[in-house]
């Protein structure tokens, strides 16, 4: 889902699927064709999804940089890196993270801040970047190991630490009912200065 509303260009994503990497390069594209002067990057809620669309989504705005490495006893087994077409790079951004945003999200968010790519505005992630495997036991059983952990590129364990937003902006019960929205408010403040 994405909109232009006074000049900045906000995309809000509820997942990463098999359909994410198109519709974010269209909305992308889109955005440079009206010349936004920021992006905000709505990933409240967005529980995560495709490794590979976290990857491309990161790399609208980043240029064959380190988006995540994935570690295994403390040593890197693997580094994913974003390509080389970042529609969106040097535009001014803003991420919107809150507790619901876990996994690919957070992949997206720590990129983005390790890199300088954006701000992060809101509430801390939810912390979940252990890579899983499935075991299947003789009895039929199925056992879930955690074979890896995901960490940002400078280093930060996505599953013990979450990560902490830039300018901590809460949403409260009372907010949500009012229809009130103080994390968007903040992001289109932060941009129009």
């Amino acid at each position: 889902d994405s909109n232009v509303v006074d000049g900045v260009g906000i995309m809000t994503m509820r997942r990463f699927d098999d359909t994410t990497t198109d519709l974010a390069r269209k909305a992308a594209l889109e955005f440079k064709n009206q010349n936004v002067k920021g992006v905000i990057l709505d990933l409240r809620g967005n529980g995560g999804g495709l490794l590979t669309a976290a990857q491309d989504v990161a790399g609208l705005w980043l240029r064959d940089q380190v988006v995540v490495s994935e570690r295994t006893n403390g040593k890197v087994t693997a580094e994913l890196k974003s390509g080389g077409n970042p529609v969106l790079e040097g535009i001014p951004t803003v991420v919107l993270t809150n507790s619901g945003s876990a996994s690919a999200s957070e992949i997206v968010a720590g990129a983005l801040q390790d890199h300088k790519a954006a701000t992060l505005i809101g509430e801390k992630t939810f912390g979940k970047g252990s890579v899983q495997k499935l075991i299947n036991l003789q009895d039929g059983s199925v056992l879930k190991v955690t074979v890896a952990r995901w960490y940002t590129p400078n280093g930060k364990n996505i599953n013990k630490e979450g990560i902490s937003p830039d300018k901590k902006v809460e949403l409260t019960a009372d907010d949500v009912n009012a229809g009130r929205d103080p994390q968007l408010d903040a992001a289109k403040a932060f941009l129009n200065k």
